[in-house]
Order: C-alpha cells, then sequence, then structure tokens
C-alpha cells in the first residue's frame, strides 16, 4: 500500500516564493499526498497567497514563535506516514514523494531520509548543472553518536530543512521540540535526534532546489557565522536533555559552541542561563573534556 505523506511548509514572510512551494508540493507525481502550510505570523501577504489554494492545502496560522514551533505545528496537523519539511522559499522536485515513499515507506526498516538539495538562484534556476545519482546509502549510526565516535561530525553532508523526511513514529519519538530563542532552535534539533535514535538512508540524489537570496535566514546570512555558537549551545542542551543517550555527542556541539563563543566578544545575555544550566549538570571528567574541545575550537582557524 502506498504510503500517505505529508508535506509541512514552514513559512515567515516568503510571500514572494510560497506559491511556487505549494505547487511543487501539490504537483507531485505520487498523489497520496497532502500539504500543510505553517504560517508564523507573517506580516507581509502570506496569508492572502495561501488562501488562493485554501481548498487543496491544510492552513495553519499562528503566533511568531520560530522554527521550531512552525515543525511542531506542522507535525500536530499532518496524518501522513511519511513527513517531508518545506521551506517557504525552496521547492521540491515532482518526482520527490515517490522516491522517499520507496525509500523509507516499509515501517520495518529506515526510518528517516535525508537527501542533497539542487541550489539555485533567487529565479530558481539552477547554479550547477542538475545531478541525478540515486543511489541510497542505509545507515545506521546510533552507536557512534552514543559512543561519541563522531566528535560532533557526520560522514555525510546533512541537508536543510528541505531535505529532510522523517517517517511519522519517528517524529512522534522527536517532537514536539522546545520552541527556544526562536530561530536559534532549528532543523539541527531534527536532524541529530534522529541519526542519535534510529536508522535511517542518505539518498545521493537531489530532490529539491535550494533557493539563495539576500533574505535567507542562515544560508545566505552574512552574520551566519555568529549564529553557529548559540545554535549550537541550545540544540545541545535540548538533545541532552530530551535524549540522555546522547550526551557525549551533545557535549561535542556544546564544546564547538563554546570554542566560536570565545573567538567573539562574549557570550549574550539570552544564552548565559542555557549555559549555567548545561555546565552545572556536567561531570568533572566531562568539564574538563568540553573545555579541552572548546579550546581546541578556539584555537582553531
Amino acid at each position: 500500500m502506498q504510503p500517505k505523506v505529508s508535506i509541512a511548509i514552514n513559512n515567515y514572510n516568503y510571500d514572494r516564493y510560497l506559491a511556487q512551494a505549494i505547487e511543487s508540493a501539490l504537483n507531485q507525481s505520487d498523489t497520496n499526498v497532502e500539504v500543510i502550510v505553517v504560517d508564523d505570523g507573517s506580516t507581509d501577504q502570506s496569508r492572502q497567497v495561501i488562501e488562493q489554494f485554501s481548498d487543496r492545502v491544510i492552513p495553519v496560522y499562528k503566533s511568531n514563535g520560530g522554527q521550531a514551533s512552525a515543525f511542531n505545528a506542522g507535525f500536530a496537523a499532518s496524518s501522513g506516514d511519511i513527513i517531508c519539511f518545506l521551506d517557504a522559499d525552496d521547492m521540491f522536485l515532482p518526482h520527490k514523494v515517490k522516491e522517499v515513499g520507496a525509500a523509507i515507506g516499509d515501517p520495518t526498516v529506515p526510518q528517516w531520509c535525508f537527501h542533497p538539495l539542487q541550489v539555485a538562484n533567487a529565479e530558481m534556476q539552477p547554479i550547477e548543472p542538475m545531478f541525478q545519482v540515486g543511489e541510497l546509502h542505509r545507515l545506521d549510526l546510533r552507536q557512534d553518536v552514543k559512543k561519541g565516535r563522531l566528535k560532533g561530525k557526520l560522514p555525510f553532508a546533512i541537508p536543510a530543512t528541505s531535505g529532510l523526511c522523517f517517517t511519522r513514529s519517528l517524529l512522534d519519538k522527536i517532537l514536539p521540540m522546545p520552541e527556544a530563542e526562536a530561530i536559534l532552535l532549528n532543523d539541527s534539533f531534527l536532524q541529530f535526534a534522529a541519526l542519535g535514535i534510529a536508522p535511517g538512508v542518505a539518498l545521493d540524489q537531489p530532490l529539491a532546489l535550494q533557493r539563495l537570496h539576500s533574505s535567507n535566514a542562515y544560508t545566505q546570512n552574512s552574520q551566519a557565522h555568529q549564529m553557529n555558537a548559540p545554535i549550537r549551545i541550545l540544540t545541545a542542551s535540548a538533545l541532552r536533555d530530551r535524549f540522555p543517550v546522547m550526551k557525549r555527542f551533545a557535549n561535542c556541539l556544546y564544546a564547538e559552541g563554546m570554542g566560536l563563543y570565545w573567538k567573539r566578544v562574549g557570550i549574550e545575555t539570552r544564552i548565559q542561563p542555557w549555559v549555567d544550566r548545561y555546565q552545572a549538570e556536567l561531570s568533572p571528567v566531562e568539564a574538563c573534556e568540553i573545555w579541552m574541545r572548546a579550546t581546541y575550537h578556539l584555537l582553531k582557524p
């Protein structure tokens, strides 16, 4: 039986791109699809755009709470066996759902599917030639994460939101995710939580276009390197709280965040409580290991 796929689009003030994203979700070659559009308190014309598709999508209107809260709201409104997330400024290729369903449609096998994104310009013209490899790699990194062997790194490149797909049973364990500091707790939590608690597959084939433009919240943000430190701190804290088995991996992320902070003037006031709480939960051995790792990231070019 063909699995039902929910496509959850998260949007904040992307009215100029939103219709194209919705159309790409609706125009999938597989038809057992529902499309949920979460508007995270936009102040532009996004609501009017969504209303143009009102009979074909499930609209969710909420106050602004950041990407984490949009993920939570989209999942809560979904009913599919598989959930694919889509940023409102990106697009799915027409065969995306078919390929993902083939990869993780059987509930007895991999529970997540990550695939690369084809980078495109603001007009959605691929910046590099489209490539089609299509190989599938089954991965089970749970023991590597548990034992800290990855040292905060991964053996393959994890895509951004529009390349993340999960079975419903897996997201039931991960969501709702903490809704901390708006954009600063983002898809990193979904990515690492999935790797730490379930086997999955990585596809070589790009199944979505990622639009690069002047308003990208993170990808094209000139201040992105400054956002890395708090993102790592918050993600590490959330992972350690929710999944204690991942604490070694979380400690690696936390140490990297602290090292990045040491390169700057200091820790922002809003992040300091998270740092204080994380530090308070560490054993002396953990604190020493984190200090050494943070020093490495401080000195790293």
